[in-house]
């Protein structure tokens, strides 16, 4: 696992760091670039990148932000991460970005007691389906996913199906974030 990691560092060459609140518009462009993605208001992306900057992570190549991906430990589960998105520039794809976005967080100080993620997914986003499994085989984890907010009870048939994929991780593969 950690040197397929390194691997895909090498080839992206990317800083990731924590965002920050004058992050907020350029992860808002970014977003809204990278169709199918639901957008959010510019002033949700600012409050991401300001209260939640511990855990998101904007990526940047040459200067400019070609990645972001916000998540948060979910408050009343401490082992729990979750991923509410992640956005990776038409520029930067098939970089193996999104995977060493993610590699990042979850080796934070602030995920210290983590061993489990999770995010929604679309039945018909595959992008997000191939990077979610591609993680899960990296950490060796173990994906699992099921139907949880529904087309006709949540989203009264206004947005398809969100399947929540829940990736066990082993927490042996995990070291801390350099």
């Amino acid at each position: 696992m950690t040197h397929a990691i390194e691997q895909l560092r090498k080839k992206a060459q990317p800083v990731l760091r924590k965002p920050e609140a004058a992050d907020g518009a350029a992860i808002w462009e970014l977003v809204r670039a990278c169709k199918p993605l639901d957008e959010n208001s510019m002033y949700c992306n600012l409050l991401q990148a300001d209260h939640f900057r511990d855990t998101c992570v904007v990526a940047e190549i040459d200067g400019e932000i070609m990645g972001w991906v916000s998540g948060y430990v979910l408050p009343y589960d401490a082992e729990t991460f979750f991923v509410w998105q992640v956005a990776v520039s038409s520029k930067a794809r098939g970089m193996g970005l999104g995977t060493l976005m993610l590699d990042h967080l979850i080796r934070r100080d602030e995920c210290d007691g983590v061993n489990r993620l999770q995010t929604t997914i679309t039945a018909d986003n595959e992008a997000s389906w191939a990077l979610f499994r591609k993680f899960s085989d990296l950490r060796d984890g173990t994906l699992d996913a099921q139907a949880h907010f529904t087309q006709s009870l949540h989203f009264r048939g206004r947005h398809e199906t969100e399947h929540m994929v829940t990736i066990a991780l082993e927490r042996e593969t995990m070291r801390k974030a350099a």
